[in-house]
């Protein structure tokens, strides 16, 4: 609950989201995003969405998940 500060301010964050999702409306995952943009390094937060897509997941958001873990963890050995 406390500010966020130093090397968490740079944290990289990917948000997903489906446009057809009847649970949590796009809207919601929109003003997430923003409020996580007003946080942290918006150049750092990313938002994806996926047409079609309900409350579940997709092929081209697993995708997009794992290209962000390459991208930003260690590879483990």
């Amino acid at each position: 609950q406390g500010p966020i500060s130093g090397v968490n301010k740079e944290i990289a964050v990917l948000q997903c989201h489906g446009d057809c999702d009847p649970l949590v409306p796009l809207m919601f995952g929109s003003l997430t995003v923003e409020k996580l943009k007003s946080m942290l390094n918006p150049a750092n937060v990313t938002f994806r969405t996926y047409s079609g897509m309900m409350h579940s997941s997709c092929i081209e958001e697993m995708m997009d998940v794992k290209q962000f873990i390459d991208k930003h963890l260690p590879p483990v050995d």
